[in-house]
């Protein structure tokens, strides 16, 4: 199976409905109106991405006054986001499942590892309209910096 283009600004937000932590469905078009901060992160109870959702969490408000919803996304099963977020005491941030069919979120987003089984660590920022406006893969063993992905969302809204 060949694997999608990694998506890129300009092309429309491809729709998905996954499970968060709290065994809640999170539907990506449910948020038209509002900006979405995708945060892919390859897997639960490692040092780099607890970091990753630990800054989603501690930048909420700041996400959240530019009209953000920022999720986690990662292909741990629901059970396991649910103890990995208590363990890291996430309360606000959605950690989503893209357990099964495995990956298949990351997939859409020609963000997947295949031979990792897991997804890039990559941030991806969705506009009002459900619109791709930014999309950077960093470096597995990194914390992608959430300061960079504030400007950028602080330029859309100068726009």
């Amino acid at each position: 199976m060949d694997q999608p283009r990694m998506i890129k600004p300009g092309d429309p937000a491809k729709n998905f409905s996954i499970k968060d932590q709290n065994d809640k469905t999170f539907d990506l078009l449910e948020q038209s109106g509002k900006r979405v901060l995708l945060s892919f992160h390859p897997l639960a109870w490692t040092a780099f991405c607890a970091g990753q959702m630990k800054s989603l969490e501690e930048n909420r408000g700041a996400l959240e006054a530019l009209n953000t919803v920022a999720v986690g996304i990662s292909v741990d099963s629901v059970p396991c986001k649910k103890a990995w977020a208590e363990s890291l005491k996430i309360t606000q941030t959605r950690l989503l499942s893209d357990f099964w069919p495995h990956g298949k979120v990351a997939q859409m987003y020609g963000l997947f590892r295949d031979a990792n089984g897991f997804a890039e660590r990559a941030n991806v920022i969705v506009d009002e309209k459900q619109t791709v406006v930014f999309v950077k893969v960093y470096p597995i063993h990194s914390v992608p910096d959430i300061g960079e992905v504030i400007r950028v969302l602080e330029g859309l809204s100068r726009k």
